[in-house]
């Protein structure tokens, strides 16, 4: 549970600053498009941070903390493969970037289908 909330709370504080960065610092610096693609690549980072501290919850009960920790790990992993390639793609304009974004997808969608199974298995498990 200590990683789930020590990544929640990073996780938490950087997505905010990456949102407030966007808003205000890079606002007039990038284009249309590359603020975009800035702005979902914040959305995804917050969105899962949330998640994780779903995951910390969850993780107390111990019939389900290893699918939970195991999806915080994918979680985490989506962050900085999908937020972080969006967030250099958006600095940098660099499109080869964009090909690293869907690994990240995978890694949330790899979370998200083991946070299904934690819940599988407590259901059966009462």
């Amino acid at each position: 549970m200590g990683f789930l909330l020590i990544a929640a709370g990073i996780a938490g504080l950087t997505g905010v600053a990456a949102g407030a960065f966007g808003a205000h610092a890079l606002k007039g610096s990038l284009s249309p498009e590359m603020l975009a693609i800035w702005q979902t690549g914040a959305l995804y980072h917050l969105i899962h941070a949330a998640a994780l501290l779903g995951l910390a919850a969850l993780a107390r009960d111990d019939a389900v903390a290893r699918q939970a920790l195991w999806a915080g790990f994918a979680f985490a992993a989506g962050i900085a493969l999908f937020s972080g390639s969006l967030y250099l793609l958006a600095l940098t304009g660099t499109r080869v970037l964009g090909a690293v974004t869907p690994l990240g997808g995978l890694a949330f969608m790899t979370g998200w289908a083991l946070l299904i199974w934690a819940g599988w298995r407590s259901a059966s498990a009462t």
